[in-house]
């Protein structure tokens, strides 16, 4: 199989911590795009017509997509338990809140490289931050059991999440308010999957 992908995306870096999780790394050859919203590469929109990464190409050759759709199917492939039945609700309603999370902020990573200083929009920066927050904030609150339950995807997608948060927006110190999602934070980065998927330009 072939991962069309880019290493700073935090969407690719879910199917790359699952595939780490699952012992699939060596079943998935890497191919490393240099994509945007305004300038998609062309393998990007070639296994994905959205042109949006991670796109997983089968052994047979038919690519499927979003991340959530590829890290369902490469765990029931591996049968790694990362979607457990007796919890899948909440798991995949965490795994999509952690998404949420991602997609504010690569939006807001977005608005600063594309668009010139004078042309970006504040007051859209200040709302997708804020969905950023709220989320943060309702994990914080009432998540706080689902933290602590056997390791599944919604955890690592979260995980994920916050990395990426620290990577590209480290000044707006989402831990700050937030200890018990700042110290689970500190515990599952220590896992061998996610170090070894740290992002990077």
């Amino acid at each position: 199989m072939k991962l069309v992908s880019a290493s700073a995306s935090p969407f690719v870096r879910k199917v790359c911590v699952l595939l780490h999780e699952t012992g699939q790394t060596d079943d998935v050859e890497m191919v490393a795009v240099k994509t945007s919203p305004v300038a998609t590469a062309p393998d990007a929109r070639d296994a994905n017509p959205l042109g949006k990464i991670p796109a997983l190409i089968r052994e047979d050759g038919r690519p499927i997509f979003d991340s959530r759709v590829i890290c369902r199917y490469l765990d029931a492939r591996a049968k790694g338990g990362l979607y457990p039945e007796d919890r899948l609700w909440d798991v995949l309603t965490l795994e999509a809140m952690a998404d949420g999370i991602m997609d504010a902020a690569v939006l807001i990573t977005y608005e600063g490289r594309l668009r010139a200083p004078e042309q970006q929009d504040s007051t859209w920066l200040d709302a997708q931050w804020a969905k950023v927050t709220q989320a943060l904030d309702a994990i914080e609150k009432d998540w706080r059991d689902d933290l602590n339950a056997p390791r599944n995807m919604g955890q690592f997608a979260l995980d994920c999440a916050l990395g990426y948060l620290d990577f590209r927006h480290a000044a707006r110190n989402w831990r700050d308010g937030r200890p018990v999602l700042a110290d689970w934070f500190e515990t599952v980065s220590n896992l061998e999957s996610m170090q070894s998927t740290a992002p990077r330009d």
